[in-house]
């Protein structure tokens, strides 16, 4: 059920009570725990949280800690999924979901109060009456006695016709049935962000701050930056953060405490951390001005070049960090390259953003903090397990650990680079191939940086944007990308993710579907275990057969 006032019916039925969070492995998860978790200490609360990052982990958790909890708080996981059905917890166990994923579990939708939804029922979910998916079977038993007793009467033909009838309505029913379903799940993609949700609960207890603003602020950025929303469905977002940095910039001047946080909204540019890299690095790196000026050639490093050139940014000032460059060229390097944006086909260079000061010389971009945290989650080694990674990205957020978001961006560094040099390699060797209704592209060799989802997908959406500037192929961009890399070589398993076409508006993927049913069609195991239901696990050893189980589905 959907629960509308978060005050009354979401946090003060906690209130004294043992709560268990448990929250995805993702940036907004992060970020909306954190404001949870500083609303938590403020009033007392005792509570557990545990970090996963699937559905095994969600069941693991669960157990775990089912003795001692009658209220779970998931964060970014569990919506999309029959917790009751998963769980099977004790009738007064209450679920409190806050989850962006889409779509969400019907059965949760309609559960009656023990799991409940903390958003607002969106009408462009077109979510499906609660009467064209379940029939109440009790209603069904007494239907079919009353009809015995009014069929005594009946000569044998008539009966035998009528129950004929009522099977073919239900068959009837039951395929409708199957099509609204498959309507409405056939599609995943992304709703509101959770660390937004979870600020305005903060407003609305009158507990929020500039710290829980910003950490929304970098958890709605995380949706834009990874593609995860359209841009149009963030500008509308945009303005409500903004209403939001007035009234608490107000607040704040108020207090008139100057050592506080301060954040400003300003028009920033799609370059990766170009305020803590040089200009060069930043636009070579960067997935859009890459792509766009086709950087892993000759002829674009030329073009690059000439752009600096039309800017009056001398070559030796773009290769220095930005933060050394010559004062007068970095005050003016925003509106140089604004207004060469459309003659260098790079016209989206520029959207609305938000950064945070504090301190006298620290300035960061909400985009800073997510490949940060991005580039912590992603390092894991032997001595460093998931858990570990995802602490240390929760650390990053307060602003006395400015130590850990540096070192964060120093990794986020060496993960882009990384992920260019693969994309330079694989344009040029021409890795990606074309499975007729898809592009594929395989990695033979374990990467650390593409392990896990995050570096993989990102990856993926870089082939598939360079593809498409280079191919000759005029269907490139109506295609979508299937890539794979191995991450256990010795038990032979591959992650395997799913990209939507670049011409498609809508960042809506239908690979989670897609692959659930090339698997049964090709008896391939797969293990589609995380919460994004277009990335699974598959074995080295079906990947040819699921492959062209899927060729066949999508032709």
């Amino acid at each position: 059920m959907f629960i509308q006032d978060l005050r009354q019916e979401f946090y003060n039925v906690l209130m004294g009570k043992r709560i268990l969070i448990i929250v995805n492995y993702d940036i907004d998860a992060i970020c909306a725990s954190k404001i949870l978790q500083s609303l938590f200490k403020y009033d007392h609360m005792v509570y557990s949280m545990v970090p996963i990052m699937g559905i095994a982990g969600l069941k693991r958790a669960f157990e775990e800690n089912r003795e001692d909890v009658k209220y779970v708080i998931l964060i970014n996981c569990g919506g999309c999924i029959d917790l009751v059905e998963l769980l099977q917890p004790d009738e007064d166990v209450i679920f409190f979901v806050c989850d962006s994923h889409r779509p969400l579990d019907v059965c949760n939708i309609y559960s009656d109060r023990q799991v409940c939804m903390l958003t607002s029922q969106n009408p462009e979910e077109k979510i499906p009456e609660f009467d064209s998916i379940f029939r109440e079977s009790d209603d069904e038993s007494e239907n079919e006695e009353d009809e015995d007793s009014e069929n005594e009467n009946l000569d044998f033909a008539q009966r035998h016709e009528k129950r004929i009838i009522k099977q073919r309505e239900k068959r009837s029913w039951e395929q409708e049935r199957d099509r609204i379903m498959f309507d409405y799940t056939q599609y995943s993609y992304y709703g509101r962000s959770s660390s937004m949700t979870i600020f305005e609960l903060a407003w609305k207890l009158s507990k929020d701050s500039i710290e829980f603003l910003w950490w929304a602020i970098v958890g709605t950025t995380e949706q834009l930056v990874l593609g995860k929303i359209e841009s149009s469905t963030y500008t509308l977002e945009l303005d409500n953060m903004q209403s939001h940095v007035s009234r608490l910039a107000n607040k704040t001047n108020d207090i008139n405490n100057q050592s506080a946080q301060k954040i400003s909204f300003e028009n920033d540019l799609h370059l990766a951390l170009y305020r803590h890299w040089s200009v060069h690095e930043s636009m070579r790196y960067s997935m859009y001005c890459a792509c766009k000026l086709k950087l892993w050639t000759l002829r674009g490093e030329k073009r690059l070049q000439e752009l600096f050139v039309e800017m009056g940014l001398p070559l030796i000032q773009a290769k220095q960090t930005f933060s050394s460059m010559d004062m007068i060229l970095r005050q003016e390097f925003y509106q140089m390259i604004e207004k060469l944006a459309e003659k260098y086909d790079i016209p989206e260079i520029t959207y609305g953003s938000f950064t945070l000061h504090f301190g006298y010389r620290n300035k960061f971009s909400a985009a800073d903090y997510v490949y940060a945290m991005l580039a912590i989650l992603e390092s894991v080694k032997k001595d460093k397990t998931p858990e570990d990674c995802f602490l240390e990205a929760l650390d990053s957020l307060p602003k006395n650990n400015k130590d850990i978001l540096t070192d964060g961006i120093d990794s986020a560094k060496l993960l882009l680079s990384a992920i260019f040099r693969q994309v330079q390699s694989s344009l040029e060797m021409h890795q990606i191939h074309s499975a007729g209704p898809f592009l594929y592209y395989i990695l033979t060799e374990e990467n650390p940086y593409f392990s896990y989802p995050y570096g993989l997908t990102f990856l993926a959406k870089f082939i598939l944007n360079g593809y498409c500037t280079t191919s000759r192929n005029r269907r490139a961009s109506d295609l979508p990308l299937v890539a794979s890399c191995p991450i256990d070589v010795e038990h032979g398993l591959n992650l395997l993710v799913g990209i939507p076409p670049i011409s498609e508006d809508s960042p809506k993927n239908f690979f989670g579907k897609a692959f659930e049913q090339a698997a049964q069609k090709s008896n391939s195991l797969i293990l589609q275990d995380f919460f994004e239901t277009s990335v699974i696990q598959i074995r080295q050893s079906d990947l040819t057969k699921f492959l062209d189980a899927l060729t066949v589905l999508l032709s």
